[in-house]
């Protein structure tokens, strides 16, 4: 008996107009993170400093609109007021000292690493006979030496890793969004 179920067809119809949009957008957009990867790998100290100045200045107009929020609503609580303090307070730690929030987003870049490892791992184990298995333990033995490499090189490397990381993941969001809009144009045509 043979138990294995053919796979679903599924036919998707876009619109015309949107899917030219979106193809040419993402040709665009595309482009401008390959450029951009290009950059962050040339320059890396530079992309991990934009990187820890981009999160104060995120984590400081979070705690702005947060304390704009609990003025409207509770400004008489002070536990209302305690997440914007510490948000504007960690963003100006951000802000003022660049470095140190190189440091910070290295060390968590590592460990989101390391669980991505233990994740990876773990459902590669999960999924052992089955097809793939060996893609998600790639992925996590990759996961794991980017993680190693970080904490054997933190914190004189960290700078130079970071931007390497940041970089080489724009670089190929950006050619994963021009192959899309090149194939998109190829799916229009037929």
């Amino acid at each position: 008996m043979n138990n294995v179920i053919p796979p679903a067809r599924v036919h998707v119809h876009f619109d015309v107009d949107i899917l030219k949009r979106f193809r040419m957008l993402s040709l665009i957009v595309g482009g401008l993170l390959i450029v951009a990867g290009i950059a962050g790998m040339a320059v890396p100290q530079f992309i991990s400093a934009l990187a820890s100045v981009f999160l104060g200045w995120l984590l400081v107009t979070a705690g702005i609109l947060s304390a704009y929020l609990a003025f409207l609503s509770h400004w008489r609580s002070m536990i209302a007021w305690l997440k914007p303090v510490l948000l504007i307070l960690i963003g100006a730690l951000f802000l003022f000292y660049p470095v140190s929030g190189v440091l910070t987003l290295a060390l968590l870049l590592t460990v989101y690493l390391m669980l991505d490892a233990y994740g990876s791992l773990g459902l590669a184990y999960e999924l052992y006979p089955l097809r793939g298995w060996g893609w998600m333990t790639f992925n996590g033995i990759c996961s794991l030496l980017l993680a190693a490499l970080l904490i054997f090189a933190w914190p004189a490397g960290s700078a130079v890793l970071l931007g390497l990381y940041i970089g080489i993941s724009l670089f190929f969001d950006g050619l994963a969004l021009l192959f899309l809009g090149l194939s998109s144009r190829i799916k229009a045509v037929s």
